[in-house]
């Protein structure tokens, strides 16, 4: 399922945050976060839609198991722009995913799998990722 710029064997447990930085390319129309337990499956899809699956500034949030996504998340702003840096922030917690945006809004997302820690991470779409840090 995933495909793009993949990390595995790369632990993101419960209690951890994860910072990723990047830049969305000047004709991007989306780009994806995916968190899983495998390449499989995705407890945590981050889709930032400019312009695309009939959405625009657009942030959607699902997952993917067994063969189907679930059902989507739509919170937060929208403070992606194409061509500029940004900030995602996600929070580990038990229950759920928290993830605060550039600006401020936060999304929370369940850990719909449940597990306490993640190996695989990947990047889809029109986006340059420039780091990755763990806290």
């Amino acid at each position: 399922m995933m495909k793009g710029m993949i990390i595995k064997n790369m632990s993101f447990k419960v209690g951890q945050t994860m910072i990723i930085c990047g830049v969305a390319k000047p004709d991007a129309t989306n780009f994806a976060v995916n968190i899983g337990p495998d390449e499989q499956d995705i407890t945590l899809h981050i889709n930032v839609r400019f312009d695309a699956h009939g959405d625009e500034n657009t942030v959607v949030c699902n997952s993917y198991e067994g063969g189907n996504w679930c059902g989507e998340v739509r919170e937060g702003g929208f403070p992606f722009q194409q061509g500029e840096s940004f900030k995602i922030t996600i929070e580990f917690t038990p229950a759920e995913f928290v993830v605060t945006l550039s600006d401020g809004s936060t999304i929370h997302f369940a850990n719909r799998i449940g597990a306490e820690k993640y190996s695989v991470t990947s990047f889809d779409g029109e986006v340059r990722i420039q780091s990755i840090e763990i806290k």
